[in-house]
């Protein structure tokens, strides 16, 4: 059954493109800039860096999590109810994590406002379904180039708060103010509802997401390269603090935090894999996006105190990550607006279950054996996602099949309930 566009997504005003990307960035800055203060939480709380190292897992298992049971909600729910309770717990959540008197407090709160804090991955199908056809790409790389942007300057606004007020409790602070900010300003201009309201349960929403999975290859492929890649950038960026604290490098929370902005470039151009996916397709984004990871990667494996290769290697890792993602959502969000939410629910899922394992796996293996180890494990992740790439290619074009489809009168087939 083809999706049937609502009358109340219809008729939903235009969405500021630039207020999603801005308020995808302040959210999503909540899942990352705890990365450069990972080595300081150690030394506060009196902890191991490998338990420290927890609390980076804590971010990517919340926010799949959250991604698992709130963002389904909203191909059904009201956007704007929903949009401005999750701002008030994901603040709540960052005053906990500021006042925590030991490493349990502080995981269990990152854990709660990691859940929450959801909204990029709610923001990118409203701006994508109401940009139409022909244009998801160009709009969902606008609003990732947002995310890539919250998530790298996260870690330099967090590394320069800890070290000018000499508490890593005041990033959190910070933090929690930038997105009360949001509340007064971004529910307002959201659209009332994204799809129908429909009469699917809650419980039904969750139950379709497995089927979704098994009915739609466009959304496998995407999902299984979100988790390739993903758990290859959070193994670099989960130890890169501990890397950078230790010697003979010996920097602070400030320097590993001006990594985000010596990989603004890059951030930058991923921007531009929207409009390439647009014009060539997923799978030729996909692979380059490959391999600047595998460059950057190796880079930082060669020559590993220097600090040069380390930037060149972040910035081509940025660049890499960004364009399979967006090159992803671009590929899922055609299966149909009345399941953008859900379909996006199972990418992202996928994509941060990768990398709450890349973190957890990328702590241990630098506690263990070092540097070069960890960064070893992130270019498997990086293979395993050149597979999944050489895999999932059609043996028919998609030109060719799409016109048989039509010649035949054959569409894909949304699940019963899902349209």
């Amino acid at each position: 059954m083809v999706p049937r566009t609502s009358a109340p997504a219809a008729s939903a005003p235009h969405v500021n493109v630039l207020l999603l990307a801005v308020a995808g960035a302040v959210a999503v800055a909540n899942i990352y800039f705890p990365q450069p203060l990972l080595a300081a939480v150690a030394r506060g709380l009196d902890v191991s860096e490998r338990t420290a190292g927890a609390i980076a897992s804590a971010t990517q298992i919340g926010y799949a999590l959250g991604i698992l049971l709130l963002v389904p909600l909203a191909d059904s729910a009201r956007l704007r109810r929903l949009t401005s309770v999750l701002l008030a717990l994901t603040c709540a959540a960052l005053l906990v994590a500021a006042a925590a008197p030991d490493v349990v407090t502080l995981t269990l709160a990152t854990l709660a406002l990691s859940t929450t804090t959801v909204l990029p991955q709610i923001l990118t199908p409203v701006a994508a379904v109401l940009a139409g056809p022909g244009r998801q790409g160009r709009v969902v790389g606008l609003v990732g180039l947002g995310l890539t942007l919250g998530s790298t300057l996260s870690r330099t606004v967090s590394g320069a708060v800890a070290d000018a007020s000499g508490s890593w409790r005041t990033a959190y602070a910070v933090a929690a103010v930038a997105t009360a900010a949001l509340l007064p300003v971004l529910p307002r201009r959201l659209p009332e509802r994204l799809g129908s309201r429909g009469d699917t349960s809650y419980a039904g929403l969750l139950a379709g997401l497995p089927r979704l999975l098994a009915v739609h290859r466009e959304l496998r492929i995407p999902a299984l390269l979100g988790a390739c890649v993903f758990a290859a950038s959070s193994v670099f960026w989960s130890v890169l603090a501990f890397h950078l604290a230790a010697p003979p490098l010996g920097y602070g929370p400030g320097a590993v935090g001006l990594f985000g902005v010596l990989t603004l470039p890059a951030a930058l151009l991923s921007a531009a894999a929207g409009p390439l996916t647009d014009r060539y397709g997923a799978p030729a984004v996909n692979a380059g996006g490959l391999v600047c990871a595998g460059l950057g990667l190796a880079a930082a494996g060669l020559a590993p105190y220097a600090p040069v290769a380390l930037v060149a290697g972040a910035n081509l890792l940025v660049v890499g990550v960004s364009s399979c993602q967006v090159a992803g959502q671009a590929r899922i969000f055609g299966i149909g607006r009345a399941v953008a939410a859900r379909v996006n629910t199972v990418f992202m899922l996928a994509t941060f279950g990768g990398g709450a394992l890349g973190s957890l796996a990328g702590a241990w293996l630098y506690g263990a054996h070092g540097w070069s180890a960890a960064l070893l494990a992130a270019g498997a992740c990086v293979v395993a996602g050149g597979l999944v790439v050489v895999s999932g290619r059609p043996a028919v074009p998609s030109c060719v099949r799409d016109v048989t489809r039509e010649a035949g009168g054959i569409r894909p087939r949304i699940p019963q309930g899902e349209s």
